[in-house]
This record gives structure tokens, C-alpha cells and sequence, in this order.
């Protein structure tokens, strides 16, 4: 009987959990097609299978709610720089990171279309975010960068317009993905297509890094 409180806790925790990730999921697939001022809480309310009550249990408000997506939107599309790491050579760690970013963009589209629809309303709700944990990463991986361009490991290349361009060229994958499907007819579902794209991202950026 001892155990009987601990367990039921636990049960309790994953309910939490199942739910807020519910709830979550709905608010992402919401905004990323209405956007935070098209959304209403009865939409996401509805999507996740909660009562509009329940849902501002957990998150008081509809921007409370539009932070909490974006910060794992964040969390997602940060994972692959976060593993960029020194202990690879540059070449190998830089492929890999295109590689990582083309899977982002072809497992979180949405995730990807919301974050640069609020990049261009000028990131009203996400401002500090930016400024704070974002900016000391890229700080953190650019200083990598510039440490292998003075080894004579890399060409001679500014590490942030790097950064720039390989977002750039990948998530243009899932922001854009309708023109990509309308000119090729392909997305980055198609196994095939998608190593095409990965082999053809690399050896483009690859090329343009490279000691000559």
C-alpha cells in the first residue's frame, strides 16, 4: 500500500504531460494556419480534445500559449546547432549540420512555417528569446567556426553569414515546401528527394568553405 501514492502520482504526471502535449500540438497546428491573431482558444481547445477551461488551466492566455509553442519550436529547430561540436572536423561537423537541418525541415514543417511567420511580424512575442539563449549559441558555434578558419581548416569566411545560409537553404525546404512540390513535384517525404537535396545542399555550401 506504501507504493500506491507514488504510483498514482506518476500516472497522474504522464496524464499531465499527454495532455499539455495535446494541447501543444493542436495550438502549432492552429497558429501555423491562422497565425496567433486568426487563432481562438475554442479552436485549440477542440484540436487537443479539452475543454477551453482545462486548456487555460495550463496556459492562462492565447499569447501564454503562442510563447510555449514557439519556445519548442525553438527547442527543435536549435537542436542540430546545439550538437555542432569542435570535436569534428569542420568539413564533417558542417555537412552533418545541413543534414540535421534538411530532417527539421522535413519533420516539422509547420513547427517551421509558424517560426518564420513570426520572424517576419518582427518576432513581437519572442524578442527576448532572440536576444538571450539564441544569441549566445550562434556566439558559441561561431567562435568554433573562427577557430578552424585560424587553424587554416576552413576558407576564410565570416562563421554568422554561414549560419545565415545554411538556414537559409533548408528551411527553405519547409517554408516553401508548395513551390518545391509545384515545380518539382516532389516533397521531402520522398526518401529519394530528400537525399538528393541533402547531397545537393552540402556540396554547394561545402564548395564555397572548402581550402583551396
Amino acid at each position: 500500500m506504501a507504493q500506491a501514492a507514488p504510483l498514482k502520482n506518476g500516472k497522474r504526471t504522464r496524464a499531465v504531460s499527454a495532455k499539455k502535449e495535446a494541447i501543444l500540438g493542436a495550438a502549432l497546428a492552429t497558429f501555423s494556419q491562422f497565425g496567433i491573431h486568426g487563432t481562438r482558444l475554442e479552436q485549440v481547445a477542440d484540436l487537443a480534445g479539452v475543454s477551453k477551461t482545462n486548456l487555460l488551466y495550463y496556459y492562462p492566455s492565447k499569447e501564454a500559449l503562442y510563447v510555449a509553442v514557439m519556445r519548442n519550436i525553438l527547442d527543435i529547430w536549435l537542436a542540430p546547432l546545439r550538437a555542432f561540436r569542435e570535436d569534428f572536423a569542420p568539413l564533417v561537423a558542417i555537412r552533418e549540420y545541413i543534414r540535421l537541418k534538411l530532417e527539421v525541415s522535413r519533420d516539422h514543417p509547420a513547427a517551421s512555417r509558424l517560426f518564420c511567420l513570426e520572424m517576419l511580424q518582427g518576432a513581437p512575442l519572442l524578442k527576448a528569446e532572440l536576444t538571450g539563449d539564441l544569441k549566445t549559441l550562434i556566439a558559441e558555434k561561431s567562435a568554433i567556426i573562427t577557430g578552424w578558419v585560424e587553424e587554416g581548416r576552413l576558407a576564410a569566411i565570416d562563421p554568422e553569414h554561414l549560419i545565415f545560409m545554411i538556414w537559409a537553404a533548408t528551411q527553405h525546404y519547409a517554408d516553401f515546401a508548395t513551390q518545391i512540390e509545384a515545380v518539382t513535384g516532389k516533397t521531402l517525404q520522398d526518401e529519394a528527394f530528400f537525399q538528393e537535396t541533402v547531397n545537393n545542399v552540402q556540396r554547394i555550401i561545402i564548395e564555397g568553405i572548402r581550402l583551396r
